[in-house]
């Protein structure tokens, strides 16, 4: 009853087996293939992705090694204004310090033959309006005020100042005006636009003996060169 179908199974299985070697070729090597494909495609991916984060980071390296720095202008520090001088009108002279007057004017130097620097403001050479006053007038004992011929002054005349660490800051002549005695003259000691300024100050007019006082003051306005 039972029949040997070993020698027929076995052919069978040979028969399927040699019928599916070909699909099994064709599978691995579209399955090789796609692999392939698809390593090329992300080492791709991957290099794109690696260079522009290695040329970022380069970048600044190589713009700081080739960028051209300009030299720092070097900050000079003025000392304490110790001597004023105005070749134009022969003055040569040494500075006194004052502040301002219990009245709350400002102070004048103790000799008519030197000039003071107002020491509550810039100094001269420094941003800001640095300011100096000086005597007018000729005075009892035959001396002539440090700034009576101030008005003699022009545009574009040179003043100087030394400190006392031997620098010489030097300003030129910009402007004058004149102000009534009991003007506000507040813009005489101010200034905003970051320069450097130094404002002369001294008397003008004729000599009230009533008052002990002269009408009117002359301001020189300069710029430090």
């Amino acid at each position: 009853m039972c029949q040997n179908n070993g020698p027929r199974l076995r052919r069978g299985l040979y028969a399927m087996i040699s019928l599916e070697n070909p699909q099994l070729k064709i599978l691995s090597r579209r399955a090789l293939l796609e692999f392939v494909l698809v390593g090329f495609v992300f080492s791709l991916a991957l290099l794109f992705y690696v260079i522009p984060i290695n040329l970022t980071q380069s970048s600044p390296a190589v713009l700081v090694q080739n960028a051209v720095v300009p030299p720092k202008k070097e900050q000079i520090v003025y000392g304490l204004p110790v001597r004023l001088k105005i070749p134009k009108i022969n003055v040569d002279t040494t500075l006194e310090y004052v502040g301002l007057t219990p009245g709350g004017a400002v102070g004048v130097p103790k000799s008519p033959t030197s000039a003071a620097w107002f020491n509550l403001g810039a100094r001269p050479g420094e941003r800001g309006s640095a300011v100096i006053t000086g005597h007018y007038g000729y005075w009892l004992n035959g001396k002539v005020g440090v700034f009576t011929n101030l008005y003699k002054l022009r545009k574009g005349d040179k003043i100087y100042v030394k400190d006392e660490k031997g620098v010489t800051a030097t300003f030129v002549v910009r402007e004058f005006r004149t102000y009534d005695s009991k003007a506000n003259a507040s813009g005489v000691f101010v200034s905003t636009d970051g320069k450097a300024h130094l404002n002369l100050i001294t008397c003008e007019g004729i000599w009230n003996k009533i008052s002990k006082s002269y009408p009117r003051r002359l301001v020189v306005f300069t710029d430090k060169e």
